[in-house]
């Protein structure tokens, strides 16, 4: 299956200039007809086998720009997965500019946290696909009752954050790569804290366990808390997490770092400086984390239990790069 992509733009509400806004790149499965239309202005029809069509908003690590995204994002279109990467770039704490992906931090404080979203873009994001599935090349094709969430690093923990269908109705699934719910002494928590998971939504959260930026920010959340590349994503699944239905999985891959998610590599900005370096092989790796991600949206938005039967014989029957798989 071709795939193609379309520009947005949209607007941050609440935002101040110049960061009230976003750019917004839409993966989508296409056919091409050889029309004149098509040759002079480049649009390619969108494909409608398989649809309507799930979709999956990327939500990025700091200072991960989209372009890292977009072999996955590829590859999920490749999968009938229409899929959107962004680039919003914000001063979220004072003197820090950066990508982002969009968090409101006051709403993250103790006497704040769960009242409302704290994911600046998602609401905007939805707003637009909203239009997109009103007119253009993607009309009536986009399933907008089956939005997936995918994060990594810090755009992981603020989607797990906001995996709430009272906030954001059309969400059927998360997926989260090197993110955890940490919550920050620096923010007023006691060590150790974790934020709570609301039980509404299936999770894959996945982690490496050569994940150095992990192990080097526990002292984030306790002068004690145990420097290690998974334990924190191992206490999101066994603590945080508390939905029991069959449908939450934790997958730690053997040798993949913080940033085997994002590819190719841009070591000029964000903090690879503290990873550390993968073992094995890091197409290997990334073939398995989009097979999982592929196999998790057609079990969840698709309801395809041959997936699951998949999934689960990766995750719970772990060979190769898999060394813990969990299911509850």
């Amino acid at each position: 299956m071709s795939v193609r992509a379309l520009y947005r733009a949209i607007s941050i509400p609440g935002a101040t200039p110049p960061y009230a806004s976003a750019a917004l790149k839409v993966y989508y499965p296409a056919c091409y007809g050889g029309s004149e239309e098509e040759r002079n202005s480049g649009v390619i029809p969108a494909s409608s086998q398989g649809a309507p069509f799930p979709v999956t908003i990327i939500m990025p690590g700091i200072n991960v720009g989209p372009e890292s995204y977009g072999w996955l994002a590829r590859e999920l279109a490749t999968q009938g997965i229409v899929t959107v990467t962004y680039s919003l770039v914000a001063e979220e704490m004072p003197g820090y500019i950066s990508l982002t992906p969009g968090l409101a931090l006051p709403l993250l404080l103790p006497d704040q946290f769960g009242q409302s979203p704290s994911a600046t873009a998602l609401a905007p994001i939805i707003e637009d696909l909203e239009k997109l599935n009103a007119q253009g090349v993607l009309a009536g094709l986009l399933d907008l009752q089956k939005i997936i969430l995918g994060g990594h690093s810090a755009g992981g923990t603020v989607a797990l954050l906001n995996a709430r269908r009272d906030w954001f109705p059309g969400l059927c699934a998360i997926f989260t790569y090197g993110a955890h719910v940490g919550a920050a002494t620096a923010l007023g928590y006691a060590p150790h804290s974790l934020y709570p998971l609301p039980p509404d939504l299936p999770l894959l959260i996945m982690g490496g366990t050569r994940d150095g930026c992990i192990a080097h920010s526990a002292q984030r959340y306790g002068p004690d808390e145990v420097s290690s590349p998974t334990a924190l994503v191992e206490r999101t699944f066994d603590e945080a997490v508390s939905r029991d239905r069959g449908d939450c999985y934790l997958a730690l891959v053997e040798g993949a770092n913080h940033f085997s998610l994002s590819w190719p590599h841009d070591d000029s900005t964000g903090r690879p400086f503290i990873d550390l370096p993968t073992t094995g092989s890091d197409e290997g790796i990334r073939g398995l984390l989009a097979n999982l991600v592929t196999q998790f949206i057609a079990a969840t938005a698709r309801g395809d239990e041959q997936a699951r039967a998949r999934l689960e014989t990766i995750l719970l029957q772990p060979q190769g790069f898999i060394s813990r798989g969990d299911r509850r």
